[in-house]
């Protein structure tokens, strides 16, 4: 009796295991692609859309869009982070350059990671960063200060009812896996 209880025990030990290996594969690697096409199907998350195309600077002086900023911080992210301006009003086809400040008042050196989103979400496709900090990490050293440089522009094509777009900006703390993988790479180059 004994013997068949341990032999259960271990099989559902076994299974348990397997299970958890089975869901982080499945979070690591097939969720972000599946989000990734979610996201392109339903315009949720306002990721902005796909590569832009250059063409003949021209600029729409009969309309203007407002654009508004937002930065928010992960709750584990202490830095201080926010736009230069809150909003401000451009002509689509217009080259924007804006500046949002990053301090890191703590006593280590940090890296952070923003992740951008869009709304309205039918807008995303037509808003187009040309420039972002959004696309490296952001390394600061403790009290250190940083103008983090953001440079876009409103597609000439964006619906005539879009009269308001906001980019907004989280930031994430990834001290902790920048610090893994440079860790991990030293060791992989060490003969």
């Amino acid at each position: 009796m004994a013997g068949e209880t341990e032999k259960a025990n271990v099989l559902l030990s076994a299974k348990l295991v397997a299970l958890g290996v089975a869901m982080f594969a499945f979070a690591i690697f097939v969720m972000p692609p599946l989000y990734d096409v979610f996201c392109e199907i339903t315009g949720l998350n306002g990721k902005t859309g796909a590569q832009y195309q250059a063409r003949e600077i021209t600029v729409d002086t009969s309309r203007e869009i407002t654009v508004q900023f937002v930065a928010t911080n992960n709750e584990a992210m202490p830095w201080v982070f926010e736009p230069g301006v809150k909003s401000i009003k451009v002509h689509p086809g217009q080259p924007v350059d804006v500046i949002y400040r990053a301090v890191n008042p703590t006593n280590r050196d940090m890296v952070a990671q923003a992740v951008p989103s869009l709304v309205p979400f039918k807008a995303a496709q037509f808003f187009h960063k040309t420039e972002c900090f959004c696309f490296n990490n952001q390394p600061l050293k403790a009290g250190e200060t940083a103008e983090l440089g953001l440079q876009f522009i409103v597609d000439l094509d964006v619906p005539k009812q879009v009269n308001t777009i906001t980019l907004s900006y989280t930031l994430f703390d990834i001290t902790d896996a920048t610090e893994a993988k440079v860790a991990g790479n030293n060791r992989a180059q060490t003969p």
